[in-house]
């Protein structure tokens, strides 16, 4: 089984380039983030026709989030979490057969110091109290999605420029680090260790061409099924095309 995660900067721009890499790759779930829809404008026939069902949440302008299967309609679906008074469309968590599903487009913060960071820390808090749930009933659990965190400076281009900002702070950082220790693990960094590796790039200053990025979209697996990963990675390749996405795929491959 194949599992995807892409941050897709509005699915309206982006559907094209989403089925067409769909059918290349062949994942079997896919979460997407910034789908930047409203349901009733959510492209329900065109996925289906591309052999995908779709579970959304999604609003105008803003945010958004989906989870697409292939071969199962996504079941016990939801898209607010108790104590989190958030209308922004930002979680989305289904059970896709024996997985539980947790797609999170996690809030940006802006800068260190600013409301919107100490919201990031108090939304990254509360997450955690309701993924800590999802795991004790669902062992087989897979949170994935656009964390708007670099968990290390290896996952940071120039991390001298970037310490301490937002995106790449300690407290964020530790808000990642408390999620993990739910027993979860970053399925990249089962297969990699270098540094280098990014998942987005700007759109200013040639910064893909440059390589100078971060690696913030990431898929955890839980406990029980660290032992079935196969493969771990980031596909640069949709980030070459016209009107591409600030973010690119990443993948886990699951022997199950």
């Amino acid at each position: 089984m194949k599992i995807a995660s892409w941050n897709v900067n509005s699915l309206k721009v982006r559907l094209p380039q989403l089925t067409q890499w769909m059918a290349d790759a062949q994942p079997d779930i896919v979460a997407l983030q910034e789908t930047k829809l409203e349901d009733g404008k959510f492209p329900v026939d065109e996925l289906a026709a591309a052999g995908y069902r779709a579970v959304f949440s999604g609003q105008k302008t803003y945010n958004g989030v989906a989870i697409l299967a292939r071969g199962h309609t996504p079941t016990d679906v939801v898209t607010d979490i108790p104590g989190l008074d958030d209308p922004q469309r930002r979680i989305l968590a289904a059970t896709v057969g024996d997985l539980r599903v947790i797609d999170l487009y996690v809030v940006n913060g802006k800068a260190v110091g600013d409301p919107k960071y100490g919201y990031k820390l108090d939304w990254l808090a509360k997450v955690r109290e309701f993924l800590a749930r999802e795991h004790e009933r669902h062992p087989h659990l897979v949170v994935l999605g656009d964390f708007n965190i670099a968990p290390e400076d290896r996952d940071v281009h120039d991390p001298v420029a970037w310490h301490d900002s937002v995106l790449c702070s300690v407290p964020e950082r530790e808000a990642l680090g408390a999620i993990t220790g739910l027993g979860l693990h970053d399925s990249f960094r089962l297969f990699e260790q270098d540094a280098g590796h990014h998942s987005w790039w700007d759109y200013r200053q040639a910064a893909f061409r440059r390589n100078l990025g971060l690696r913030i979209d990431l898929i955890l697996l839980g406990d029980a099924l660290k032992g079935t990963a196969r493969a771990a990675a980031i596909d640069r390749v949709p980030r070459t095309w016209e009107r591409p996405s600030d973010h690119t795929p990443v993948t886990l491959d699951l022997d199950i």
